[in-house]
C-alpha cells in the first residue's frame, strides 16, 4: 500500500499520453503506484503553481491538468530502470 509516508514522486507531467505510458509499464511491471490529478485552474488552486505564459487559450489547455505519479519508495530504482528501458 502506498502511502504519504512511503512514497516518491517519480513522475510529473502535463501529456495524459505519457502518464498512461509510465502506468502501462508500472502495472506491467507489477509495480504499485498512486497517481495525483491537479487542474490547474481551478479556483482553490494556488496561483503560485500556475504555469501562466504568453500561449493562446487553446494551447493552455493542453497545460490544464498535471499528473504526478509516485511509487512505493522500495520500488523507486526499479520503477526508474523500466521507464527509462523504454
Amino acid at each position: 500500500m502506498i502511502t504519504v509516508f512511503n512514497r516518491k514522486e517519480l513522475l510529473i507531467t502535463f501529456d495524459i499520453n505519457k502518464q498512461s505510458k509510465v502506468k502501462d509499464i508500472l502495472a506491467a511491471n507489477n509495480i504499485d503506484y498512486y497517481t495525483k490529478v491537479i487542474n490547474q485552474y481551478t479556483p482553490y488552486f494556488s496561483a503560485s503553481r500556475l504555469h501562466l505564459n504568453s500561449k493562446s487559450p487553446v494551447q493552455m489547455l493542453n497545460y490544464e491538468y498535471e499528473h504526478i505519479i509516485y511509487v512505493h519508495k522500495k520500488d523507486y530504482e526499479k520503477a526508474v530502470y523500466f521507464i527509462n528501458k523504454d
